[in-house]
């Protein structure tokens, strides 16, 4: 593949995406690497090691480097990035690519830090940090640099980002680690506790896609899920409803609700004005969940949009913002703006 020198990266909790210059997402796959305990070599990265979850003999361990949208494990983060940018950027030796990275909008110093020597030694020339709800904002096709008022919700793996934004800055934002992660482990713990039945991550993640809901369906789905019963240590297999899906779902659902409605008590009243009139805008995997926009709305009372490519969205957002980096000068002011709170 030919060199690139313009690279934006969302380094996701749940998948990476990479955005090049002039060719769009070039790259979209799980943050899963899998590693030989014995050789500590990497054995497989992205999808073919998410297959592996759960399911790999005792030398060789799947890990998830990233944790609630931060960076968990350095090392094993940093040959991820390298592996990552090596496939869609070529690896030439004294080619090395301007890199944006996103990064959740309540991460410390420490953990920005953290993120960008990563990619520094995975191989970028210079490094830029973005804040999730602004790509995902300029991702979604809004006008950032306008005086009226933006409201982006970015449920990703790791983390929700709900962001009030206006003339390229953020003005209000809250970011809570309850997102697609959060959905998988309520999911597992409704199951043992109400079905004595124990289920992996990988099943968890497939009933929140094929009959999860935030929202009253019209119909109900069912499907079979199976699983280690608790009681008799055996495989054993149950059908599970929507309904049911939405009562395992409830307490993190009602956390995002409650976290949008704070930051919107936050909001300054004409830009609060801007938002009622516009709506607010769903971005990031966890928008793809059945009525989580019927639910958000009814809580509000605001209507909510999904983005186009609601998954996708940081990662354009990323790659266009190192187009126009005088809209980034702008974030960063803001961002040490934003501090002083």
């Amino acid at each position: 593949m030919g060199f690139s020198d313009e690279v934006g990266i969302d380094l996701g909790t749940a998948n990476v995406l990479v955005y090049i210059k002039g060719k769009g997402i070039v790259l979209e796959e799980p943050s899963v690497v899998a590693i030989n305990r014995d050789t500590n070599e990497i054995v497989a990265v992205g999808e073919e090691a998410r297959q592996m979850l759960g399911r790999t003999p005792s030398n060789i361990v799947a890990v998830r480097p990233l944790r609630d949208g931060v960076i968990s494990d350095y090392d094993v983060t940093e040959r991820m990035l390298k592996y990552f940018i090596r496939r869609t950027c070529g690896s030439g030796r004294f080619f090395k690519p301007r890199i944006m990275v996103c990064v959740p909008s309540g991460v410390t110093e420490v953990e920005k830090r953290a993120v960008k020597e990563a990619a520094i030694q995975a191989g970028g020339k210079s490094v830029y940090l973005m804040e999730e709800p602004v790509a995902a904002a300029i991702g979604a096709g809004l006008d950032i640099t306008q005086p009226n008022g933006i409201m982006i919700i970015d449920i990703g793996g790791g983390t929700t980002d709900v962001a009030v934004i206006a003339l390229g800055g953020i003005v209000t934002s809250n970011s809570v680690k309850i997102a697609g992660d959060r959905f998988d482990e309520a999911i597992i713990k409704y199951m043992r506790k109400e079905h004595k039945l124990y289920i992996g991550e990988r099943t968890a993640e497939e009933m929140k896609i094929t009959i999860g809901t935030a929202y009253p369906r019209e119909q109900i789905v069912v499907q079979e899920c199976r699983g280690r019963d608790l009681v008799t240590g055996l495989p054993k297999s149950i059908e599970i409803t929507s309904k049911q899906m939405m009562e395992a779902l409830e307490e993190p659902l009602q956390a995002i609700c409650e976290t949008v409605h704070g930051v919107l008590e936050r909001t300054p009243p004409e830009l609060a004005a801007d938002i009622s009139n516009r709506g607010i805008v769903l971005t990031g995997g966890g928008a793809l969940l059945h009525g989580i926009d019927k639910r958000i709305e009814e809580r509000t009372g605001i209507p909510v949009i999904i983005a186009e490519n609601p998954k996708s969205c940081v990662a354009i957002g990323t790659g266009k913002a190192l187009n126009s980096m005088d809209i980034l000068e702008n974030t960063q002011l803001n961002r040490k703006r934003n501090f002083s709170y």
